[in-house]
């Protein structure tokens, strides 16, 4: 009877203390770094929406409450190249004939504040390859910004500044965003400061191949962009597109044009999206990405026929990864 009871207390003994360690781990919350820094939802001033969607009042309320978080990024470019003199190299020896020639370039976009301890978002090729990057506040103060993190496949970076006490900027919810609404880009176009421009959402989750072309081989492009007819320029990039509740809902990256310059359409990733990407750069230095193993294709008329497939909705799978989560799952390809 003594070994019953012995073997029954060291059971239940063994069953707590499993149950105490998941107790504690539960109770202790995890803060991670950007849950503490990106404060906009927390402390930035929040419009009083007026209810007035398409009226002058619900963008003079979203105007004034975003201006001052956005910034103007400028930036400096030296691009070294190498070229042989034979000649020289024919009386010298190989490698001797190599002149080094600098080339020292300049660009400027927009970035959105999204900390009120320096954390700034920006478009990637805004910054991309710069030697130099400072930051211009609306108020006129400059700062020199560094890079924390770059993401090609979604286009989005995030620098960080030396500066306290900004105004960031609210986040919203672009899965909530409906087509027709009215949204206001906010941003430098022609190096311009403060332009605020409106539009509406055209289309949702647009894929443009605007990445493909421009992503190394090693990043795989990130498409689902917001479609405005607000007006986009050359500057307005890595600014801010907001509702009229003066929430962010996307970062302008883009615009569709045979000149270059604004003619009808204007693209934003989404900022559920950019939420996720800035978040984890913070975090870990990285974004973490999970991935099915699946190629996929919209339905046309065309795979919908050759494949006897019921209807265009959905998506049509072009090819499983060997050993990928979809295969192992028991989804084929051509389905």
């Amino acid at each position: 009877m003594s070994n019953t009871w012995k073997y029954l207390g060291v059971g239940i003994l063994g069953g707590m203390v499993p149950f105490a360690f998941g107790y504690i781990l539960n109770a202790t919350s995890y803060s991670s770094l950007s849950d503490e820094v990106i404060d906009g939802n927390r402390i930035a001033h929040q419009v009083n929406y007026s209810g007035v969607p398409a009226g002058t009042e619900g963008f003079i309320e979203a105007s004034e409450s975003t201006i001052n978080s956005v910034v103007h990024v400028t930036t400096k470019v030296v691009k070294t190249s190498v070229q042989r003199d034979p000649l020289y190299e024919f009386f010298y020896g190989p490698g001797t004939g190599g002149r080094e020639y600098k080339q020292y370039g300049s660009g400027s976009g927009s970035g959105v504040i999204v900390s009120s301890e320096g954390y700034i978002v920006t478009n990637n090729h805004v910054i991309e390859d710069a030697s130099e990057i400072e930051v211009i506040l609306n108020d006129n103060s400059k700062y020199t910004a560094t890079v924390i993190g770059t993401d090609p496949s979604t286009d989005i970076a995030v620098l960080k500044i030396e500066a306290s006490g900004l105004k960031p900027i609210p986040l919203g919810n672009s899965d909530e965003l409906r087509i027709g609404e009215w949204v206001l880009a906010v941003g430098n176009p022609f190096n311009l400061t403060s332009t605020v421009t409106a539009g509406i959402v055209s289309a949702k989750a647009r894929n443009i191949n605007l990445l493909s072309d421009k992503t190394r081989a090693t990043a795989v492009p990130i498409e689902s962009f917001i479609q405005t007819d607000a007006a986009v320029n050359p500057g307005n990039s890595g600014g801010a597109l907001v509702n009229t509740r003066g929430e962010l809902v996307g970062i302008n990256t883009a615009i569709a044009s045979q000149t270059g310059s604004y003619s009808g359409y204007s693209f934003a990733v989404p900022v559920n999206l950019v939420n996720k990407v800035m978040r984890d750069i913070i975090d870990f230095g990285v974004v973490q990405r999970g991935y099915l193993g699946v190629q996929i294709a919209d339905i046309n008329q065309e795979i919908k026929e050759k494949n006897n497939l019921p209807s265009t909705k959905g998506v049509f799978i072009n090819s499983v990864t060997e050993d990928g989560g979809a295969e192992k799952a028991g989804i084929e390809a051509n389905s």
